[in-house]
């Protein structure tokens, strides 16, 4: 990996070749195109990715392609034809990239003989992150397997709902975002790996989407494994930790209160009125609170519901207890400390429209990350990068685009 000189983007000098589509495989590559690395996404030049036409779109474009492909150079090629496949070949052998994302079913890239074995012999140096339902490995390697089903397999839906009550997800791709980010982490170790710790050599990065799930499950194996205890679903609530919890105000606006340290436990208690159960030794640890959680819950509802939500927050940020509200984006855009902290920047539509995205973080603060540039049309740098990095002159490109192998849109 060789840096520009002077650059303030943590990843410069990085190249990322993007075969994957919707979801996980751009959700790693956004993060890493976020701090600067340069990742070229290769799309289907008929259809381009999917995601383009999914939930709003604005101007024929879905607004969630413009932000999960920001910073990216689209090229259209596609990779069903031997030409197609010759050119992402080019790319590897030449050494024009550095890591590989992709997130087809397993065997897909090795059927067009851009398989991680097929590429590596051409480039040793090259990583490749490969995400997929169940891994690469496996009995269940070969089936589907989206974010539901992975959310479900792997634990998290079984946990996630009000006791009695069918499970629920969240309104957002969980599943493949998790598997995104554990994918772009395997990616800066695997650098590292090949960069800093000098082996010089690439290697794979198998992430599963189910794997990724289990991973953030916390103690639910262990706990399983020495007591054959089944954590199952608590609603608002928290199992074994208390008090935590979402409680409807007078004015029927809901807050979330945590209070789970000794200390914090007392001063909600004496915030709300309550000294009888702060002063009470049955609730001075956890384990005690645990025991009588239904009284703790009970106190905190009552006081909640004598009070606005606004009341109930001013008098617990006061106090120094963990209280928030349940916000919507409506409320999100307008809260002070979101707009404090930069958490909306602003880009522009191709038509000139000013559009807030979320900005990139974690926040660097040598070598921040940022929005150059929302998600291009199809195909809008297929001349640029094939004929930069490639070497392909006017006529050939025009030839494998009037032939279909590739696409040019407009930048």
């Amino acid at each position: 990996m060789e840096r520009h000189a002077g650059s303030t983007q943590a990843l410069a000098g990085l190249r990322v070749l993007e075969l994957g589509q919707l979801i996980a495989g751009p959700f790693a590559a956004a993060y890493l195109a976020g701090f600067g690395a340069d990742v070229i996404k290769i799309e289907d030049p008929r259809r381009g990715d999917p995601l383009r036409s999914w939930r709003k779109l604005y101007d024929g474009t879905s607004l969630w392609w413009r932000v999960i492909a920001r910073n990216k150079r689209s090229v259209a090629v596609d990779l069903r034809a031997p030409e197609g496949q010759a050119l992402v070949r080019r790319l590897v052998a030449e050494g024009h990239v550095d890591v590989v994302v992709e997130n087809f079913r397993p065997g897909r890239l090795e059927a067009w003989g851009l398989g991680y074995d097929a590429l590596a012999a051409l480039n040793p140096r090259l990583i490749m992150a490969r995400i997929s339902g169940y891994g690469q490995t496996g009995p269940k390697a070969n089936e589907p397997g989206f974010a539901n089903i992975a959310e479900s397999v792997a634990g998290l839906r079984y946990l996630t709902g009000e006791p009695g009550r069918p499970p629920v997800r969240s309104q957002v791709s969980l599943g493949d975002t998790i598997a995104g980010l554990h994918a772009a982490l395997g990616v800066l170790t695997a650098v590292y790996a090949r960069d800093v710790g000098g082996s010089g050599e690439g290697q794979v990065i198998d992430v599963a989407l189910t794997e990724s799930i289990f991973a953030m499950l916390e103690s639910l194996l262990p706990e399983y494994d020495v007591f054959g205890h089944v954590r199952e679903r608590a609603g608002a609530g928290l199992e074994g930790i208390v008090p935590t919890g979402t409680y409807a105000c007078k004015d029927g606006a809901f807050v979330v209160i945590g209070a789970n340290s000794d200390s914090m436990f007392r001063r909600l208690m004496r915030a709300i009125g309550r000294d009888d159960l702060a002063d009470d030794p049955a609730f001075g640890s956890n384990a005690g609170r645990v025991e009588h959680e239904a009284r703790i819950d009970a106190a905190i509802r009552g006081y909640a519901e004598a009070h606005a939500a606004r009341e109930v927050m001013a008098t617990l940020t006061a106090a120094e207890i963990a209280v928030g509200p349940i916000q919507s984006i409506a409320e999100i855009v307008r809260d002070p400390h979101f707009i404090a902290r930069g958490l909306f920047e602003q880009a522009t539509l191709g038509d000139g429209l000013g559009v807030r995205v979320p900005a990139v973080v974690p926040r660097l603060t040598a070598t921040p990350g940022g929005t150059r540039w929302l998600g291009p049309e199809l195909g809008a740098h297929t001349r640029e990068v094939l004929g930069g990095l490639l070497g392909l002159d006017d006529a050939t490109l025009e030839r494998l685009i009037a032939g279909g192998v590739l696409g040019a849109g407009e930048r």
